[in-house]
């Protein structure tokens, strides 16, 4: 298992790099994005076009507010784990990534127990990549590799806002 962590950015890139890599040697992909509903995410266009990839995301078409989590947030973020579980036991796929778990399990949208009983539960030939800043403690002693992102400079702090085919 494989964590990429931190507050800088490259988390959900540095998983898709696996998965690119992966593809090379024919192995099957399954990626959940948790809390990126209707987000514009220019990745997801080219992966619905490349053989032995499926990917299925959730969340509302607003971002989550960590200071005012909905119930709608978490039915979302429920669907994922259960997305997620449903592609991991079902022996279909080599790689499954969780994009923003850690993030979703910070922000207890998702029960930390839950993600460790589906960690546990996973069969061994899947190799399972969670993604998202404040990955928990028990995640990291879990895992196989950890990284964490650290951010040294980001364009964010010069006032420059996201940009598209960069950033999303």
């Amino acid at each position: 298992m494989e964590v990429f962590t931190g507050d800088g950015k490259g988390k959900t890139s540095a998983a898709l790099g696996v998965a690119l890599r992966a593809l090379g040697h024919d192995l099957k992909i399954f990626i959940v994005f948790f809390m990126k509903g209707s987000f514009p995410c220019g990745e997801q266009k080219t992966l619905s076009q490349l053989p032995n990839v499926t990917f299925v995301r959730f969340g509302l078409e607003t971002f989550v507010d960590a200071n005012n989590i909905t119930k709608a947030d978490k039915e979302e973020a429920k669907k994922a784990l259960n997305a997620a579980r449903k592609a991991i036991l079902s022996n279909d796929y080599d790689i499954v990534i969780l994009d923003e778990i850690n993030v979703a399990a910070a922000w207890k949208l998702i029960d930390i127990n839950e993600v460790i009983k589906l960690i546990q539960e996973r069969p061994e030939k899947v190799e399972l990549i969670l993604t998202g800043r404040y990955a928990d403690d028990k995640l990291i002693d879990l895992a196989d590799l950890v990284t964490d992102m650290t951010k040294v400079k980001h364009p964010y702090d010069k006032g420059i806002s996201a940009r598209k085919g960069i950033d999303y």
